[in-house]
């Protein structure tokens, strides 16, 4: 089938080195803000972890004491306007994953398309902000930045075509600063991240139950992101009886699924959860704990650190 969509990729792969030309030749110029800017992103289309990524990277920076902001796309948001993600906000205004990472990191975050113009509105109602974390955007060469960072799933680079004859935004290999695999490690190069699920299940009415003992019943699980797959491997990892399971795409807003077997516990991921809990507040929110291996921080910790100029 990969040669039938072969004119299209080559279509696809003579734009992209076009635009490419363009930025090198200083036709089309990357901005540079006043902040570190750490781009989080991948080569290929779907989901690669980069959103855990990003909530393990504010954490750390945190945790060292710079101020950080988030930028986001806002993937699957119905409005157009760039905006702040408040506690106010709901999924359709600013997607679901920056509201994800808005309540998680405790940390401004603004969405929009355009990546330059999204920074600056954050720095502006923001100047303590130092360091800008961007949640996707390798693509996105309107923005400088200083620290590059891919993400890799265990799929890795695919059958190695673009789109759309294969999985690849853009051609590989290409120079990263930082590569970090979020499941099995698909190549040679690259750091090492591990993927847990907490102990523990929370739903909206801040109920708790553990992840052991579900295991004495059926449970129902629906989610709606790019790789429910790997989402049902490790529940099931964790000996649960899973009667239903319902994969509905990504960033899907739940409001036409009904639960098919409304006695049982219902889990989702914390993504589903900040839309999910709108019609079912029972639902168990499954949190994933995402580290990324020692070596990749202190290749980050050094990089930062001759990179950031910011205080």
């Amino acid at each position: 089938m990969t040669w039938v969509l072969w004119p299209i990729e080559i279509l696809y792969s003579m734009l992209w080195h076009a635009k490419s030309f363009l930025y090198a030749t200083g036709v089309l110029t990357s901005h540079k803000i006043e902040a570190t800017v750490i781009v989080v992103g991948n080569v290929v289309a779907g989901g690669g972890g980069k959103t855990p990524l990003t909530i393990a990277l504010v954490h750390h920076l945190k945790q060292q004491g710079y101020k950080v902001g988030v930028v986001s796309r806002g993937f699957g948001r119905t409005a157009s306007h760039i905006q702040s993600v408040s506690e106010s906000s709901s999924p359709e205004q600013v997607g679901d994953e920056p509201l994800l990472i808005f309540e998680k990191c405790q940390v401004p975050v603004t969405v929009g398309a355009h990546r330059v113009a999204a920074a600056q509105q954050l720095l502006q109602e923001h100047p303590d902000v130092k360091v800008i974390v961007c949640d996707d955007g390798l693509q996105h060469g309107a923005l400088a930045r200083d620290i590059e960072i891919c993400v890799m799933d265990a799929l890795g680079i695919g059958n190695g075509h673009l789109l759309p004859a294969g999985p690849l935004r853009e051609p590989w290999p290409r120079k990263v600063d930082l590569l970090l695999h979020t499941q099995t490690k698909s190549l040679p190069e690259g750091f090492e991240s591990t993927r847990t699920l907490a102990p523990e299940v929370r739903n909206a009415k801040g109920q708790l139950k553990s992840l052991v003992a579900l295991q004495t019943q059926a449970v129902e699980v629906v989610c709606g992101i790019a790789k429910p797959d790997a989402f049902k491997t490790m529940l099931l990892s964790q000996q649960l009886q899973i009667a239903h399971f319902t994969a509905l795409p990504d960033h899907d807003n739940f409001l036409n699924w009904q639960a098919q077997a409304p006695e049982l516990p219902l889990l989702c991921t914390e993504k589903d959860a900040v839309k999910l809990w709108r019609s079912h507040p029972e639902a168990y929110a499954v949190t994933l704990h995402f580290e990324p291996e020692t070596q990749f921080w202190n290749a980050f910790d050094a990089m930062f650190k001759a990179r950031h100029r910011y205080h």
